[in-house]
């Protein structure tokens, strides 16, 4: 090994250094480059191209100042220093004045499907909605409620298929719902102000208290007309008109 290592050592002594080329840039003379320069500065501009630049930047300079406008009022706003704008605010604060009551009808699968097709029917006019405390099947299996729902809402019990024509009567599952109106068994009815199928974080306060549940299977008329006995006049008014029974 000794060996091989001396004889490799002379080897690498006596090879010859690699020495690699001087690389200069080319240099152009001077008339190459009064050439050069004169075809740049020849290039003739176009006008259309400083015109929409030009625009760019004016319509970038406005953005930008009235940005700061507003954000300057913001923060003169919330530190007091100057009056916030009472238009605007009282345009976005202002509540409705007019709370619509709909009716929710409180079902369960367990119905006859012929008698959830008549309430569907009647609640589409008035605005209402059909309520289950869940789905049948249990809540990891959406299959069966969609298959249910289809039957309930379909125009023509005897179509098939996703081209069937549906009512526009919502269908939600709400056990908060029941939970609320101590729905102890169905059909059950109780009017609700706005839109029950809104999500809950959206609804805001409730303007009023729970109207009445009236229990019994009867036509939605009927219960109507027996939560307006019991108090519900004003809030059966408005489903009742629709309904046409009145």
């Amino acid at each position: 090994m000794d060996a091989l290592r001396h004889a490799m050592a002379q080897d690498k002594a006596s090879a010859p250094a690699m020495t690699l080329p001087a690389f200069e840039t080319p240099k152009a003379d001077g008339a190459t480059q009064r050439k050069a320069w004169s075809a740049m500065h020849a290039q003739a501009a176009d006008p259309g191209m400083a015109r929409r630049a030009d625009a760019a930047m004016a319509k970038g300079k406005t953005g930008l100042v009235a940005q700061q406008t507003t954000m300057s009022m913001r923060v003169g706003q919330a530190l007091g220093l100057s009056q916030p704008d009472i238009v605007s605010l009282a345009r976005v604060a202002a509540p409705d004045a007019h709370v619509r009551w709909v009716p929710l009808l409180f079902v369960s699968s367990s119905m006859p499907i012929d008698e959830l097709r008549t309430y569907a029917a009647a609640l589409e006019k008035t605005g209402g909605a059909l309520a289950f405390r869940g789905m049948p099947g249990g809540l990891h299996r959406v299959a069966p409620m969609a298959k249910l729902s289809a039957e309930i809402l379909r125009l023509d019990p005897g179509c098939e298929g996703p081209a069937c024509a549906m009512r526009g009567t919502p269908i939600v599952v709400d056990p908060i719902a029941f939970r609320q109106h101590g729905i102890e068994h169905v059909p059950a009815m109780a009017m609700v102000a706005g839109d029950p199928t809104q999500a809950y974080c959206e609804r805001g306060e409730t303007p009023a208290a729970p109207t009445p549940v009236v229990y019994g299977d009867a036509a939605l008329s009927g219960l109507l007309e027996e939560a307006g006995r019991l108090g519900a006049k004003e809030e059966v008014r408005d489903a009742e008109a629709r309904l046409g029974d009145r």
